[in-house]
C-alpha cells in the first residue's frame, strides 16, 4: 500500500488528508475531507509568497526561536504563530526545490536544471518526482524568511543566488533556523573570484537598476534584432553579416535555435531548404565556417508537420503534401544532397535534442573552427 499525503485548499489553514492507493488495482480511498489538488495548492501559496502576502500557518507545537536567534541582527520579527512543525504528513510526495534570487533567477534556474539532468534516470519514470518554484526579485530579508518558512513547511530544498552578502547570510541563517536544506550557488564562486582579483564584489544583483548598461547588453540586443529580421530566409543579401547561418528543411527548429543563440549575443540567419524552391545563391558564397545544417528523423519530422498542419487548419483531416511521408523523405534527401555538396558545413541531427543541447554542440564546433582547432571529420553528423 502506498500512502500519499494530499493538501486540501481551505479558507484558513491547509488540511492534510490521507489518500490510500492500491498498487495492484489503482483504486483510491480518501478519509476525512474531499480530495484537493496539491499542485494547485503549491502554486497558490507560491503566488501568495511572491506577492508578499501573509500566509496562514499551522499553530506552534515547537518552541519559538531564542531571543538571541541569529536572524534578529537583521531586524526580523519571528512570530511564534508562524513557526513550522515538520510532521511526516507535511512532507509532500513530490519533492520541491525553491529557487530564490534577488535578480531574474536565470543563473539559479539553469544551475538547478543542469543538476537535475544528472537524475533523468529517476525523473523520467517518476521514481523521484520534483517540482521547482522560482522566487525572483527578493530584495529584503522579510520576504526571504516567508519563503524559508514555506520551504520548511513543504520539506523543500532552497537554492539561492543572492548578490547582497547580508541577504545571503540571512538566507543561510534562516535555513539553519528552520532546518531547511539549502545551497548557495553564487557565494562560493564570488568569494573565489574576489580573492583571486583582490577586490570586493559590488553586492548588487546583475542588471540592477542604476548600473550602467554594458557593451554585452547592447551586443545582445543588436543580435536579437538582426536575427528576427533574418528569420526564414529573409534578406539573404545580409547573410555575410551573420555570425552563424542555419539551414535545413522546414520544422527542424531553425527559428527557436536562432533566437536562443541571439540571446547569447550571436547574429544568426536561417535559410530554409524547400523542395522545388531555389536556395539563395548567397548561402554558398558566405564563409562555410559560419554555416550549419540541421536534419531530423523522417518519422519525427512527419509527426511534427502533421501537428503543424492541424494547428494551421491546412486541411480538414490534418493531412497535406507537406506532412506526407513521401514528401518528407524527398525533402530530407534533397537537403542531404545540398549538405553533401558542401562538406565543410557540419550537420547536426536535432532528433531528440533540446534546443540547449543543439546550441551547445553548434557553439563548440563554431568556436573550435574559429580558433582553428582540428576536427577529425568536418562533415560528420553530430
Amino acid at each position: 500500500m502506498l500512502v500519499m499525503p494530499i493538501l486540501r485548499l481551505s479558507p484558513s489553514v491547509p488540511q492534510i488528508v490521507a489518500c490510500t492507493q492500491n498498487d495492484q488495482t489503482g483504486s483510491k480511498s480518501v478519509s476525512g475531507r474531499p480530495k484537493g489538488s496539491p499542485q494547485l495548492n503549491r502554486w497558490s501559496r507560491a503566488r501568495a509568497v511572491r506577492s508578499g502576502q501573509k500566509l496562514d500557518r499551522s499553530r506552534l507545537r515547537t518552541q519559538p526561536p531564542e531571543p538571541n536567534a541569529p536572524l534578529r541582527q537583521f531586524a526580523l520579527t519571528v512570530d511564534p504563530d508562524d513557526a513550522v512543525n515538520l510532521d511526516v504528513a507535511d512532507v509532500m510526495a513530490v519533492k520541491s526545490i525553491y529557487i530564490v534570487s534577488d535578480g531574474t533567477g536565470w543563473t539559479a534556474e539553469h544551475c538547478v536544471s543542469a543538476a537535475l539532468g544528472q537524475f533523468d534516470y529517476c525523473l523520467v519514470d517518476r521514481g523521484c518526482p520534483v517540482s521547482t518554484h522560482l522566487f525572483s526579485g527578493i530584495d529584503n530579508a522579510e520576504k526571504l524568511v516567508e519563503i524559508t518558512k514555506q520551504a520548511a513547511k513543504e520539506g523543500a530544498l532552497l537554492v539561492y543566488t543572492l548578490a547582497d552578502p547580508q541577504l545571503a547570510l540571512a538566507a543561510k541563517q534562516a535555513c539553519k533556523l528552520w532546518g531547511v536544506p539549502s545551497s548557495d550557488v553564487l557565494g562560493p564562486i564570488t568569494e573565489a573570484i574576489a580573492s583571486h582579483l583582490g577586490v570586493s564584489p559590488s553586492g548588487l544583483p546583475r542588471g540592477a537598476s542604476g548600473l550602467p548598461l554594458s557593451d554585452d547588453y547592447f551586443r545582445r540586443i543588436e543580435a536579437i534584432e538582426f536575427t528576427i529580421k533574418q528569420d526564414d530566409g529573409a534578406s539573404p543579401q545580409n547573410l555575410a553579416k551573420a555570425d552563424i547561418v542555419l539551414t535545413g528543411v522546414s520544422r527542424t527548429g531553425k527559428t527557436p535555435l536562432s533566437i536562443y543563440l541571439a540571446q547569447k549575443g550571436y547574429k544568426v540567419a536561417n535559410v530554409p531548404i524547400v523542395l522545388g524552391v531555389a536556395i539563395p545563391r548567397t548561402l554558398f558564397e558566405v564563409d562555410p565556417k559560419k554555416v550549419f545544417g540541421l536534419t531530423i528523423n523522417p518519422l519525427v519530422l512527419q509527426n511534427i508537420r502533421t501537428a503543424r498542419t492541424k494547428t494551421m487548419g491546412l486541411s480538414s483531416d490534418g493531412k497535406s503534401t507537406y506532412s506526407e511521408m513521401k514528401y518528407v523523405m524527398e525533402e530530407l534527401e534533397f537537403g542531404g544532397r545540398v549538405f553533401a555538396q558542401n562538406p565543410l558545413w557540419p550537420v547536426i541531427d536535432v532528433t531528440e535534442k533540446a534546443i540547449e543541447e543543439t546550441a551547445a554542440i553548434l557553439l563548440r564546433l563554431y568556436h573550435d573552427r574559429k580558433q582553428k582547432c582540428t576536427m577529425s571529420r568536418i562533415s560528420k553528423r553530430y
